[in-house]
């Protein structure tokens, strides 16, 4: 079980391991290790490393990957990393766990979603070899670590602007991704395949089922959200039978949707967001209103359809297409696919 740091195993201190990519039999067995996966080289031929933290039991098992910061300023999921990897017993694990705190170091180093070319890492997975310079960086993540996961669990945040809901994205129609969100102790869970081009569907469609896990704020820690994610994490590794121990349920069962949207803007000016997180609508309640530049000309925008608040615009400066609300359309997904 997860214990609390303690002396009841040997800390490996510092970097010592360093691979082109992840190797699980070269994983020392019984220990908390840290290690380093190259990825890519920078404009002064400088190495990039994804850093890694890995514990690999003494009894076999699945091997458990756990991703943060693929966007440089969704920082949430670290202290999460941190917090398993640093009070797990080896001595208890069956098979393997890997956490990666920050895959676009670029990123996380400029406090910026996108990599160094302005593209979205979380929009070309796998990547591609020979590529572009974000394409070979998600290449690389994908063929030197992701691939070697037998299920994913991609940690994220909204992004500068936003705020959202503790809230889980997965293909629900997937029985085995469906049954690793339902142990989530999260606020809502939104049924989607997925964008092409997301960590979650590539590793899906790869044959490893993932989530997505959206926790709460940019560039933040928030301790409560840390709390709720460690659970949710212990809950997938007592269903993978990689710990022993009961699945903690939520104390408030997640609210379900079928889909979920942003409402937009239609116009540009000074925007007032009305809904809270979590607060259910209906169709036609005001969600907002918009001034021009010289406070006149209310603009009222109102919900297309009756929903769920799963995250919001906290910015209230807006142009044309900005975003307003993430709204959720409460209800059951399509059934789950035949095996």
């Amino acid at each position: 079980m997860i214990v609390g740091p303690s002396s009841h195993f040997k800390e490996n201190q510092g970097i010592d391991w360093q691979n082109t990519r992840l190797d699980i039999n070269k994983i020392p067995e019984e220990v908390l290790s840290f290690g380093s996966i190259d990825l890519f080289e920078d404009r002064l031929g400088r190495k990039i490393g994804a850093p890694i933290l890995a514990i690999k039991g003494k009894k076999p098992g699945p091997v458990l990957g756990i991703t943060a910061a693929i966007h440089g300023n969704e920082i949430n999921g670290i202290p999460i990393i941190h917090e398993i990897f640093h009070s797990l017993d080896p001595n208890e694990l069956k098979g393997t766990i890997i956490g990666v705190p920050v895959i676009n170091i670029p990123g996380y180093l400029n406090y910026k979603r996108e990599f160094i070319d302005g593209k979205d890492l979380n929009r070309i997975m796998p990547g591609k070899a020979r590529g572009t310079p974000s394409q070979e960086y998600a290449h690389s993540i994908f063929s030197r670590i992701a691939a070697y996961f037998d299920y994913h669990i991609d940690l994220h945040t909204a992004s500068f602007g936003r705020i959202n809901s503790h809230y889980i994205r997965a293909d629900l129609t997937h029985p085995v991704v469906n049954e690793l969100a339902s142990l989530q102790h999260a606020q809502i869970i939104v049924h989607t395949k997925g964008p092409v081009g997301s960590f979650r569907s590539a590793s899906v469609k790869s044959g490893h089922p993932a989530i997505t896990i959206e926790l709460g704020n940019p560039q933040v820690f928030q301790n409560k959200l840390t709390v709720e994610g460690i659970h949710s994490i212990e809950n997938v590794m007592k269903y993978l039978k990689m710990m022993d121990g009961d699945i903690i349920q939520p104390r408030i069962p997640p609210v379900i949707c079928k889909k979920s949207y942003w409402v937009r803007c239609f116009d540009g000016g000074i925007l007032e967001v009305y809904p809270k997180l979590i607060e259910k609508i209906e169709e036609g309640s005001v969600i907002a209103t918009l001034r021009d530049i010289y406070g006149r000309d209310d603009i009222t925008y109102k919900s297309p359809e009756a929903g769920i608040i799963v995250g919001k615009n906290v910015n209230p400066v807006v142009s044309t297409g900005d975003r307003i609300i993430h709204l959720g359309v409460i209800g059951d997904p399509p059934p789950l696919s035949q095996p």
